[in-house]
């Protein structure tokens, strides 16, 4: 027997307003788009249809069908127990980015391949390039310091006609360097994207993944499920979140002229003091923050920028068409 059912709202009014996951999960028309989902989908307790949001291989099947639905991706898939981003996050960053390339181009969004973004750390799911090059038709370099999970992108890339040309994979051979190597000789980006691991050790992380568990569930469990999945180095690094936001605006200091915003994700509003100081010191012009919420979890995206209010006039006047 059901519970009373719960009041949704039809629109979840916290995600941009060009983000196609506004509106609640129409099973129906997922299931039409990629029938193995519909082995996960049941009514829960509010009587209401859904997933097993503890479940990675309903979440994994539930993103084949939003990518095959609103993004026409045919094929998709990544290697087991790698991170299986949840999508409507992950496309909020990229709307959100794409506001912050339009603050310096009368408010309009640039679009088409000559766009060209970094994705840090693209992981094996690809989805920042996917929902990038789909929605704005920008290009992009996607790097990352795991050969299997570019070789996971690779087999997403190759088996879509639509991102094929679109996506560059690059292999990141040295782990505390972020954007060394990945910009090459007079290369430019007009944007930089990245969603840090935010664990600062192993044992945080799977503590993290306890907690989560329990508030999916409503009971207490021993063992970690990790229902988004991930490898260790996506979930954790030494120093944690702040750490690797540190490094990563120290080493955009060196490239300040070859990119036209810097950006990452920053989860824990804690860390902003510390890297609102570092931005300072490495005497960025401009620095933007820019809130990001799904049902529960409120996050930001942290972006800033080297150039001056000229210099960002002259690059967007060269560079978007």
């Amino acid at each position: 027997m059901a519970v009373e059912k719960k009041i949704h709202p039809e629109i979840k009014l916290e995600l941009h307003s060009r983000n196609k996951h506004r509106e609640r999960y129409n099973f129906k028309a997922l299931i039409g788009a990629s029938s193995e989902l519909g082995a996960f989908v049941a009514k829960n307790k509010f009587g209401d249809e859904s997933i097993d949001f503890s479940d990675p291989a309903a979440v994994k099947a539930l993103n084949k069908a939003l990518l095959k639905l609103h993004y026409g991706i045919d094929y998709w898939d990544i290697p087991q127990n790698y991170l299986c981003p949840p999508i409507p996050g992950r496309a909020d960053y990229v709307h959100h980015a794409s506001e912050l390339l339009g603050s310096v181009n009368n408010g309009k969004v640039p679009t088409g391949k000559q766009i060209k973004v970094l994705d840090i750390g693209t992981g094996a799911s690809c989805i920042f390039p996917i929902v990038g090059t789909i929605e704005y038709g920008w290009s992009f370099v996607a790097s990352d310091i795991d050969k299997i999970a570019l070789e996971s992108a690779g087999r997403i890339i190759a088996n879509n006609k639509s991102l094929r040309g679109n996506i560059e994979l690059r292999f990141q051979s040295n782990p505390r360097n972020i954007f060394y190597g990945m910009f090459q000789k007079e290369e430019v980006f007009d944007l930089t994207i990245c969603n840090p691991p935010f664990h600062a050790s192993l044992e945080e992380s799977q503590e993290a993944s306890l907690r989560k568990v329990k508030n999916l569930k409503g009971i207490k469990v021993s063992k970690p499920i990790l229902n988004f999945g991930g490898q260790n180095n996506e979930l954790w690094c030494e120093g944690g979140e702040l750490r690797f936001v540190k490094d990563m605006i120290f080493q955009s200091k060196q490239f300040a002229e070859s990119c036209l915003w810097f950006s990452t994700t920053v989860s824990k509003q804690s860390n902003l003091k510390a890297i609102y100081t570092i931005l300072k010191r490495v005497e960025a012009v401009e620095v933007k923050t820019l809130p990001m919420a799904q049902g529960n979890k409120t996050s930001r995206v942290v972006a800033w920028t080297f150039l001056s209010l000229e210099k960002q006039q002259n690059w967007v006047k060269n560079r978007f068409k």
